[in-house]
């Protein structure tokens, strides 16, 4: 037995702490899902959320004892889409080598090997016909890569791009889709103040392309637009 309604989809946004993950929360809940939203620590912008159709929970991706906890207390419910967004870019101006190989390593874990554990933990908990989704980035597409830059990033992305391929070919008789989503170059703590786009103007793209894409059982790698990119 779930605790869904019979009118709402539901939604657990991974990583919503702020910017995106923030933004897809607050918006989802606009639209009428009911949403769980993880923090990893105590967000205030997040908990302003908490009686709007939003539950917040606190859970760190790079923590199995954290992940497990937070199952247990999710016991019994499934969802329409696991978006798991949480992604950081540590020291990502600076060339490969001139970053320690502990900020490599973490920067490789937090974004190519949680986003999957914690995807094989929920694995079974996304509702036929929904979508589990990963915040991915162009910068991810190997096929793309002519200017450099942001080498720990782009190969942390690239490699959560592949990392998500596998888990499709060993979940072949999954009964919904695996949406890879690049959101832009996006004014956030993490895009910084010069890029192109506004909080609000990836989150509502994002948001159109998972309505789109639920049904599917495929896997895709798409931009806020829904336009395909090169792997």
């Amino acid at each position: 037995m779930t605790d869904r309604t019979a009118t709402g989809r539901r939604a657990l946004i991974v990583g919503a702490s702020r910017g995106l993950g923030l933004g897809l929360a607050e918006t989802f809940a606009e639209q009428g899902w009911q949403v769980v939203a993880t923090q990893r620590s105590s967000s205030p912008e997040l908990e302003r959320l908490t009686g709007t159709g939003v539950r917040v929970e606190t859970a760190d991706i790079d923590d199995d004892a954290s992940v497990a906890a937070l199952q247990q207390r999710l016991n019994g419910q499934t969802f329409d889409l696991v978006f798991v967004v949480a992604g950081v870019a540590t020291e990502s101006d600076k060339p490969l080598h001139a970053v320690s190989r502990a900020v490599n390593a973490q920067v490789y874990l937090t974004n190519a090997v949680s986003p999957i554990l914690f995807a094989e933990a929920f694995a079974d908990r996304i509702a036929p016909g929904g979508t589990l989704a990963f915040m991915s980035s162009v910068l991810g597409s190997v096929a793309l890569n002519e200017d450099g830059g942001w080498e720990n990033y782009r190969a942390s992305k690239a490699a959560l791009n592949t990392n998500a391929r596998s888990f499709a070919v060993r979940h072949a008789e999954r009964d919904y889709g695996i949406l890879l989503l690049h959101p832009g170059w996006v004014r956030t703590d993490m895009g910084g103040a010069e890029a192109d786009l506004d909080v609000a103007t990836s989150v509502n793209g994002m948001v159109a392309v998972i309505e789109a894409f639920a049904g599917r059982r495929d896997v895709a790698y798409l931009d806020y637009r829904g336009e395909t990119l090169a792997w």
